[in-house]
């Protein structure tokens, strides 16, 4: 297992191509939630590469709702996904504080040895900067102070109105609270999203085509049942958010950045503005 692990922490160091099309301005410094987080890994490269304020992930975890999603995936997935998560984080962590202690050694040598140079002045200052006690800078909040996740079914969970988010995001999973809670499911999800988001808040949706929900159908008698039932298709969703939901305006930002990509993720991506 632990060499398993290790194999996925080093797919993990690879950026998510999604992450290319997303906006800083949505996530510097603001109070992100991410639902469907899975394993964590786009949780975390979110924070890490857009200095959220903070960002949640919840996932459905080991659920049976869960198992039934991996019986069309990969069967033999751990089922653990938040688990994973902070095993993930973990592993960022450590990797963080190396990279930041290595940065720190590398600036002490450089003063060191501008010392037996001209530059002692230059030398003195970066001394200062790295060894002060006293007036040393704040303390820079590592991932472990930034993500955090929870095991939480999105749809059945009360949302308390007093907490809300400047930035949303749903990748990859409207199909599975689709199938799963049918029409009803879905526009409620939509509907806590939006009471969940701050005025001028953002929702980042990566809603799957119809053809794979074709494909899935059959993961359970529930996802058989509701497949039959469906009546709102994904092409629908841009103007249930808007007309229904309340959103103001939506933005396509995949804008084709994905296509060809090695992941598998080439499916447009929507931006709704509250």
């Amino acid at each position: 297992m632990e060499k398993n692990k290790e194999e996925k922490i080093d797919e993990g160091l690879d950026e998510d191509p999604r992450l290319k099309v997303l906006k800083k301005e949505w996530f510097q410094g603001k109070r992100c939630l991410d639902i469907g987080c899975n394993s964590g890994l786009i949780t975390i490269q979110i924070a890490k590469k857009f200095h959220c304020r903070s960002i949640l992930g919840i996932d459905i975890d080991s659920s049976k709702i869960q198992i039934a999603f991996l019986i069309s995936v990969d069967a033999k997935s751990d089922i653990r996904r938040i688990e994973d998560a902070h095993w993930h984080l973990r592993k960022f962590v450590k990797m963080e504080q190396a990279e930041k202690k290595c940065a720190k050694a590398s600036k002490l040598d450089v003063a060191e040895k501008a010392d037996d140079s001209e530059n002692g002045v230059i030398a003195s200052s970066i001394k200062e900067e790295v060894n002060s006690r006293g007036h040393a800078p704040p303390k820079e909040r590592d991932l472990s102070d930034i993500v955090s996740f929870r095991q939480e079914n999105f749809v059945h969970s009360r949302h308390t109105p007093e907490k809300y988010y400047d930035t949303i995001t749903c990748l990859s999973v409207s199909k599975w609270i689709h199938l799963n809670w049918g029409d009803d499911g879905l526009i409620n999800s939509f509907a806590n999203i939006w009471k969940l988001l701050r005025p001028g808040g953002t929702f980042v949706l990566e809603p799957q085509p119809w053809k794979s929900y074709e494909k899935n159908r059959r993961v359970s008698e529930t996802t058989a049942i509701n497949y039959s039932n469906i009546m709102f298709h994904p092409d629908q969703f841009q103007e249930i958010l808007l007309d229904k939901i309340g959103f103001r305006t939506v933005e396509d930002i995949s804008s084709g950045c994905l296509s060809g990509s090695k992941t598998g993720f080439d499916r447009p991506i929507f931006a709704f503005h509250k």
